[in-house]
């Protein structure tokens, strides 16, 4: 099976995906009630929109600089928060910052596309957080496609942005380079999948990413489990980890199309031809001290996808931070965030590099 079987345009495979996402749902509170949810820091919200609600952690200290924190809008933002040994969120605390993270929520409807997502509700977290912090400047960390959308804000308002940290984030896409953006290369236009479906699931997103790299997104599940399976600590972490990859929601159709087609098939924002904000922007026009974390033994994301971006940006001040895996995180793709390696060696020299930027 390829990726163009599941571009069924009946309303019968609609259906089937969508209860497939409610059977995965269901196993995931079966996960819940047998103890594997996040335990997640106390946190308000400041802000709230469609598609969107900005949380601010209560545990803050009351002085500090600010960070926003752009998860994925594939899955649920606790991957940020699972435990508090391995909680991001707590990381950025215990160094003083004033945390804040951008919560992506599902009711959008099928027009809110990278502008939305990289621009215009950013920009509105960015207001609410001046609004609350009085920081003029903002620090964004982003992960994965939530480091596309940090990296896009930063190229369109380099203005705002005091520094930017990218970690797993595939920003830039050739056909032979990576297993995602060779099975884009192998598909059909994103626009008749988001058309057949408004909203895309994300049991399709799911069933694609399982396709594209079945070694990463399958068998090093697996893999990982049974190496947990003697360190207690690292199976609290796996278990929790499996529990987050069932709470998928579906994209809005434009995100959709968005991603495939201008980043993925036609590398827009690499090529400086991303069309945000009214203008074209690219990796020269990020100006911000930028660090960037990559698994340099990725299929996923690999080195390559972000050494280039890394390379192009007009930066002053920029880091490059491998990550080498751990034991108990399930994907190796989440493994920086939660990772008990991670924690120890790669967030402390984030945080070093931050102090050297200002």
């Amino acid at each position: 099976m390829n990726a163009s079987t599941l571009h069924a345009t009946n309303p019968f495979s609609v259906m089937a995906l969508k209860q497939m996402d409610r059977m995965r749902q269901a196993r995931g509170k079966m996960l819940d009630r047998l103890g594997f949810g996040p335990q997640e820091t106390p946190y308000t919200v400041l802000h709230t929109e469609p598609g969107l609600r900005l949380r601010k952690y209560e545990q803050a200290p009351e002085e500090g600089r600010a960070v926003l924190l752009v998860p994925a809008p594939i899955k649920r933002a606790y991957i940020w928060d699972l435990l508090p040994q391995v909680s991001v969120v707590r990381r950025w605390m215990e160094r003083g910052y004033k945390v804040y993270l951008a919560e992506w929520l599902p009711e959008t409807g099928p027009d809110f596309g990278l502008d939305e997502y990289g621009n215009r509700m950013l920009a509105a977290c960015r207001q609410a957080i001046r609004e609350d912090s009085g920081e003029q400047l903002l620090t964004l960390a982003g992960h994965s496609l939530g480091g596309v959308l940090a990296a896009i804000y930063g190229c369109a308002r380099p203005e705002e942005v005091r520094a930017v940290v990218l970690l797993e984030s595939p920003l830039h896409f050739r056909h032979d380079l990576g297993c995602f953006a060779q099975m884009v290369h192998a598909t059909p236009d994103a626009r008749a999948i988001a058309a057949a479906y408004s909203e895309v699931p994300g049991a399709f997103l799911n069933a694609v990413s399982a396709m594209a790299a079945p070694h990463a997104f399958q068998m090093e599940r697996m893999l990982d489990r049974v190496l947990s399976m003697g360190n207690p600590e690292a199976m609290a972490v796996h278990m929790r980890v499996e529990r987050w990859t069932h709470d998928e929601f579906p994209l809005p159709g434009k995100l959709f199309t968005d991603v495939v087609e201008s980043l993925y098939r036609h590398d827009e924002l690499m090529r400086g031809k991303l069309a945000i904000g009214g203008r074209e922007i690219g990796p020269q026009m990020l100006t911000a001290p930028l660090l960037a974390v990559a698994d340099p033994r990725s299929t996923v994301i690999p080195l390559h996808s972000m050494q280039a971006f890394y390379e192009a940006a007009g930066s002053a001040g920029k880091r490059m931070l491998h990550y080498e895996g751990d034991i108990g995180v399930g994907l190796q793709h989440v493994g920086v965030l939660v990772g008990k390696s991670a924690h120890e060696k790669i967030w402390p020299e984030i945080f070093a590099w931050l102090e050297t930027v200002g």
